[in-house]
C-alpha cells in the first residue's frame, strides 16, 4: 500500500524533531560569540574522531545508493557492491598517504590546495568544475532520487517531495559544520539501523515466501540457489554488464582512480578531516572505513531479494513504469512491503541519508564558493560576519538551483551508474593533478592547467568516438576509460613539466617526508582487519 500509516509518521517525526533539536542544541552550545569562517565551513577542532567517521558516511551514504545501487543490485547484483568494498581500503590508503599532506600544509578546501601548489587560474578552472558537478550532478541525482523513493512510499507527490528534501536540508546545513557534523552521528544510526531492519524483513519475506517461515538464514540460501549468477563480484568480458563493471578494474583498474579521487580529493569528504588533527582524522577515517563494510548489507541485498521475488512472478507492475522495468524501483517497492511503523523506521533512514549528503554537499559548495571564488575574486576584505553570510546564501541558491533541475532526471535508468559515470569524467584529470602535485616537485602549473582542461575532453572522446566511427574505435566500458583518462593526462604533464620546466614549481612544492606517514598500532591492527574482511568477501564471491 502506497502510503504511511499514522504510526509510521509517528516514528518519522520522532526522527525529525530529534535531529532538528539536537541541531539546534549544538548549534548553541558550540557557538562563539563571533563566529569565525573557518568555524563555520570546518567545525575546527570540534569533530570527534566518532562523528568525523559518521560524517563521512553520512554524507556519502544517499538516496543514490538506497535506491540507486539497490536497482544495481536488482539488474546486475552483489558485484555493484565493489564500490563499497573497495572504498574501505581506499579510506586506509588516503588516512595514510593523502589526509597528512592536507593537515601539514594546513590545506582547507582542495581548491586552496591548487592555489598554493600551482597558481590561482588552475583552482578557479577546478573549483568552477566541481561546483557544477556539486551541483549539477550530486545535489541533483540525490534530490531525485530521493523524491522518487519518498513519492513511491506516500501520498506526497515528486515535486513536493523535492521542495520538503530541499527546504530540510538547507536548515540542517545553514548551522554550519558543527551541526552537520553532529546531527551526522544520529542521521548515520538511523541509517543504518534503519538498513539493516529492511533487509532483514526483505530475507525474512523471502524466506516466507519459499515456505521457509521467517528464517533470514534459509532466506540468504534461497538468494544464493534462485540467483547464482547475482553474487559474482568480478565478471568475465562476456557478462551482460561487463561494460558497467569490467572485470579486475573493479579491483586495481579505474574503480581505483574513482575512489581515491572521491575520499582523496574531493572537498565534501575531505573537509571533514581537515578541522582536526592527524590522529583524530585518521580515527575517523578507519571507523568510517568499517561502516563501509556494512553498506552493501543494506543497500545491495534488499535489490538482489527484489529480482529473485519478481523473477517468480512478483511486483511486475511496480517494478515497471510503462511496461518497462525499472530496476531503481526495487528499493520504494519493497518499502511498501513493511509493516506499518517498521515502514516508518526505513523512511526515516531514508531521510537520514538524503537529507546528510545533500547538507554535506552543499555546505562544501558553500565553502569553495566563498572562500575561493567570492572572497579571492569579489571581496578580499571581506569580514568573517560577511563569509558566513555569503556561505549561507550559496547554500540557499545551490539546493534551489538543484531543485528546479532536478526533474529533468525523470528519464533515467539506473541512476547510480549515471552519477558514477558522469562524475568519472572530471575524476581522473582531478587526482593526476593532485597525485603529481603532492609527490613530485617539477609538476608545472601549465601542465596541471593542461591536465584540468583536457580531462572532460578526453573523457569526452572515449565515450563517443565509437559512435562517431561506426565502431571503428572501441568501445571501452567507462572504468576503462577512467583508466585511460588518468595515464594519458599523466603522461602529458610529466612530459610538459619535463619540456618547460618552471623555476616556481620547486618553490611551491608541498611540504612531504616520511614521517608524515608513521601510523600507530591501533590503525595497523585495524587496517588488516579489514583487509582480511575484503580478501574473505573476494575469495568467497569472486
Amino acid at each position: 500500500m502506497n502510503q504511511l500509516q499514522t504510526s509510521d509518521y509517528i516514528v518519522f517525526f520522532v526522527y525529525l524533531i530529534a535531529v532538528s533539536a539536537y541541531g539546534y542544541y549544538i548549534y548553541h552550545k558550540k557557538k562563539s560569540a563571533n563566529i569565525s569562517s573557518k568555524d563555520f565551513f570546518l567545525a575546527e577542532g570540534s569533530l570527534t574522531w566518532w562523528a568525523i567517521g559518521a560524517s563521512l558516511i553520512a554524507s556519502n551514504i544517499s538516496a543514490e545508493h538506497f535506491i540507486g545501487m539497490s536497482g544495481s543490485g536488482f539488474a546486475l547484483g552483489l558485484a555493484i557492491a565493489s564500490y563499497e568494498w573497495m572504498a574501505a581500503a581506499t579510506l586506509i590508503i588516503v588516512a595514510i598517504f593523502i589526509i597528512p599532506v592536507y593537515l601539514k600544509n594546513k590545506i582547507f578546501t582542495m581548491p586552496q590546495f591548487l592555489s598554493k601548489r600551482y597558481n590561482d587560474k588552475v583552482s578557479t578552472v577546478m573549483a568552477v568544475f566541481w561546483l557544477l558537478v556539486y551541483v549539477f550532478v550530486n545535489l541533483t541525482s540525490i534530490i531525485y532520487l530521493g523524491a522518487l523513493a519518498i513519492s513511491s512510499i506516500s501520498t506526497l507527490s515528486f515535486e513536493w517531495c523535492i521542495f520538503g528534501l530541499s527546504i530540510f536540508s538547507m536548515v540542517v546545513t545553514l548551522g554550519g559544520m558543527k551541526v552537520i557534523g553532529y546531527t551526522d552521528v544520529i542521521q548515520v544510526i538511523v541509517l543504518i539501523l534503519g538498513g539493516l531492519i529492511t533487509t532483514y524483513l526483505a530475507l525474512s519475506l523471502l524466506a516466507q515466501e519459499y515456505g521457509f517461515g521467517q528464517d533470514i538464514f534459509k532466506g540468504l540460501s534461497v538468494l544464493r540457489s534462485e540467483a547464482p549468477g547475482h553474487f559474482h563480484m568480478i565478471f568475465d568480458s562476456s557478462h551482460k554488464y561487463y561494460k558497467e563493471l569490467p572485470g579486475l578494474s573493479v579491483l586495481i583498474g579505474g574503480m581505483l582512480i574513482n575512489n581515491l579521487a572521491y575520499w582523496g580529493c574531493n572537498q565534501y569528504i575531505v573537509q571533514r578531516a581537515l578541522g582536526a588533527d592527524l590522529k583524530t582524522a585518521r580515527k575517523g577515517i578507519l571507523f568510517a572505513a568499517f561502516l563501509k563494510l556494512l553498506i552493501p548489507v543494506i543497500a545491495v541485498l534488499p535489490g538482489i531479494v527484489m529480482y529473485v521475488l519478481h523473477n517468480k512472478g512478483l511486483f511486475h507492475a511496480e517494478m515497471s513504469d510503462a511496461g518497462v522495468i525499472k530496476p531503481d524501483h526495487a528499493y520504494p517497492t519493497l518499502m511498501n512491503l513493511l509493516p506499518p511503523g517498521v515502514k516508518g523506521i526505513a523512511f526515516a533512514a531514508l531521510t537520514a541519508a538524503i537529507v546528510a549528503s545533500l547538507a554535506g554537499k552543499a555546505n562544501s559548495i558553500s565553502t569553495i564558493f566563498s572562500l575561493d571564488i567570492y572572497k579571492k575574486y569579489f571581496e578580499k576584505e571581506a569580514t568573517d560576519k560577511k563569509m558566513v553570510r555569503v556561505g549561507r546564501w550559496a547554500v540557499v541558491v545551490s539546493l534551489t538551483v538543484a531543485a528546479l533541475v532536478t526533474p529533468a532526471l525523470k528519464s533515467l535508468d539506473q541512476a547510480y551508474q549515471f552519477i558514477q559515470e558522469y562524475v568519472g569524467f572530471i575524476s581522473p584529470g582531478v587526482l593526476a593533478i593532485f597525485l603529481l602535485g603532492f609527490y613530485w616537485k617539477r609538476t608545472s602549473a601549465a601542465a596541471a592547467m593542461t591536465g584540468a582542461l583536457l580531462t572532460i575532453p578526453i573523457s569526452t572522446v572515449l565515450k563517443f568516438l565509437p559512435v562517431w566511427t561506426n565502431g571503428a574505435f572501441p568501445d571501452y566500458p567507462f572504468l576503462d576509460r577512467m583508466t585511460i583518462d588518468f595515464v594519458l593526462i599523466v603522461i602529458i604533464m610529466v612530459a610538459m613539466s619535463l619540456w618547460k620546466p618552471e623555476k616556481e614549481a620547486d618553490r611551491k612544492a608541498i611540504e612531504v617526508d616520511t614521517a608524515m606517514f608513521k601510523v600507530n598500532t591501533g590503525f595497523i591492527i585495524g587496517s588488516l582487519l579489514i583487509m582480511g574482511i575484503l580478501t574473505a568477501l573476494y575469495t568467497v564471491f569472486w
